[in-house]
């Protein structure tokens, strides 16, 4: 599918937003206005989002809002798969000790859910395969079975990256630090690393 190009500056300050994951201030202060276009792009993306109908029961977290790991109640906690879960909040509560707040941004998520980010993806980069990338189709996607957290702020994605291994926890997609899955056995050595979302 092609629509009109977006400008490049659209498509880099999406990636981060597409995901449910916050751009680090640094990382668009070489762009004037950049935090404030991931703002709007968070914005727009939570009220398609919203106008779909999508909510809570869906596994919606807000734009610019978190759980915490022991979170009970939000069906993106709630509906994860319990080890993901277990393993997580282990993570969350050793993280805390070494002085790292650690959050969820976007856990479990229904499959029209999924399709509504995957369109919006379309949306943004004007190409399918590029969006594919950074979201996948909910048939395939590892937050749509329960299997797959995404983890903020940045020192705590840093932290599980060096720890996650403990806990069974990896990255999984080269381009999303933020994406974790209990992907080898607690203690085990994580597998190398998919490119990203269309990777297999």
């Amino acid at each position: 599918m092609r629509i009109p190009q977006r400008t490049p500056l659209v498509r880099i300050l999406a990636a981060a937003a597409v995901s449910g994951s916050l751009l680090a201030p640094s990382a668009c202060a070489f762009v004037e206005g950049g935090a404030k276009a991931v703002r709007e792009f968070d914005d727009r993306r939570g009220s398609v989002a919203v106008s779909r109908g999508i909510d809570a029961s869906d596994g919606y977290i807000p734009s610019g809002s978190s759980l915490s790991p022991a979170d009970d109640t939000h069906s993106a906690l709630a509906n994860l798969e319990p080890a993901l879960r277990a393993a997580m909040r282990s993570a969350a509560a050793d993280a805390q000790a070494d002085g790292i707040r650690m959050v969820v941004t976007s856990g479990w998520r229904s499959a029209r859910y999924q399709q509504s980010l995957l369109d919006d993806a379309v949306w943004t980069y004007a190409d399918e395969a590029e969006a594919r990338r950074w979201v996948n189709t909910p048939d395939r996607s590892t937050h749509v079975s329960g299997h797959a957290v995404d983890i903020g702020p940045t020192d705590a994605d840093s932290w599980l990256a060096q720890h996650g291994g403990r806990y069974g926890l990896c990255q999984t997609y080269a381009n999303e630090m933020w994406h974790f899955e209990l992907a080898t056995a607690p203690g085990g050595t994580c597998p190398a690393q998919r490119a990203d979302a269309s990777a297999g």
